[in-house]
């Protein structure tokens, strides 16, 4: 028996990922799992994972004091809900639920029933984001005023649940939960002023299966998220622009580039030839003028992510995913929906 025994709630393919990413970490362990699908369920005992009898079965195991909800969008709510009212701490998995008022009232079930509960926002420790983040707060760039974060894929949206509005599929909820979580961090303490977005309907007429989203923060920089599912040549995964210099990393797994000036006046700059004339503005910059440099993504672990949880539930650390952070993802998610819907510009925090 481990220090923390974890139950599973929802047995797809995330969940086995949380399992095998639970069986490398120390003092914590999974007692069993319940899904309402046999097939998942007889998944599950192929790999020797116990298979609880029901819901209120996993609920009454006085070992487990911790449950994971890796179901459809739409029934985080109650599960979580329940399984606090049942003295069991929550990790959810993304997004939380399907609006801030579904999350308040979690919230409020996590104060009256004394229990945790937390969501699992997994990619902050995403090391390209990890590796921008260290880039704007170091000030390599000069005075950012511009910031680009996408994911392009061309399969469309994956044929599941994601695919239906009343399970709370789409993009937004799904890619963008996590890019926006991670646009929010950039800049922590600075208020998000304005909020521009507009939504694809390429593959799938009942959810968006792409958005671009133009957040506007009260220092000046605009952050451009964007998640595409018909792409078949994807633009970088960053691309981030300050008065010194830019960034760029192309996709996952790949080096940082940095170019940024040296402080060599230019000169006799040579002109691009284009089929209607000669421009010097667009013409690039002369090698001697300019630094290149290439950085390898910043290290992370997310084993992290269930040390903190323990951590906390031992009362030795804070969370590291703050509910009011989740709220406010939750309401920029909703500020989306509204400006594409409304076709307008939503003033979000002044």
């Amino acid at each position: 028996m481990k220090k923390h025994n974890l139950a599973i709630v929802g047995f797809g393919g995330m969940a086995g990922w949380h399992y095998d990413l639970i069986e490398k970490i120390e003092n914590l362990s999974v007692s069993g799992i319940w899904d309402i699908k046999k097939e998942r369920q007889e998944y599950a005992r192929s790999r020797q994972i116990y298979v609880y009898k029901s819901f209120e079965d996993l609920l009454a195991d006085e070992t487990v004091d911790l449950v994971l909800v890796a179901t459809p969008n739409d029934v985080h709510k109650s599960i979580a809900i329940a399984a606090m009212a049942a003295g069991k701490n929550v990790v959810s998995e993304k997004p939380v639920t399907l609006c801030s008022a579904d999350l308040q009232q979690m919230i409020e079930a996590s104060k009256t029933y004394g229990r945790f509960l937390t969501v699992h926002q997994n990619r902050r420790w995403d090391e390209d984001f990890l590796t921008v983040k260290k880039v704007v707060e170091e000030g390599t760039l000069g005075e950012i005023f511009k910031i680009e974060s996408r994911v392009h894929g061309s399969r469309g949206i994956p044929g599941d649940w994601r695919q239906e509005k009343e399970h709370g599929g789409g993009m937004v909820l799904d890619w963008g939960v996590h890019l926006l979580d991670q646009a929010l961090l950039l800049f922590p303490s600075i208020p998000l002023k304005t909020i521009y977005a507009t939504l694809t309907n390429v593959t799938n007429q009942l959810v968006d299966d792409g958005f671009t989203a133009d957040l506007g923060f009260a220092n000046g920089v605009h952050m451009i998220v964007e998640v595409g599912t018909s792409n078949f040549i994807n633009l970088p995964r960053w691309y981030v622009l300050g008065t010194d210099g830019t960034a760029m990393i192309q996709d996952w797994g790949e080096n940082l580039k940095i170019v940024r000036a040296c402080g060599v006046n230019e000169e006799d700059v040579v002109p691009v030839r284009t089929a209607a004339g000669l421009t010097k503005t667009m013409a690039p910059r002369r090698e001697d003028s300019i630094f290149k440099e290439e950085r390898p993504e910043e290290k992370s672990d997310i084993c992290e992510f269930y040390q903190n949880v323990m951590s906390v539930l031992e009362g030795q650390e804070e969370s590291r995913i703050q509910l009011d952070e989740v709220a406010r993802v939750m309401r920029v998610m909703e500020a989306i929906f509204a400006s594409a819907q409304n076709c307008r510009v939503i003033r979000f925090e002044e």
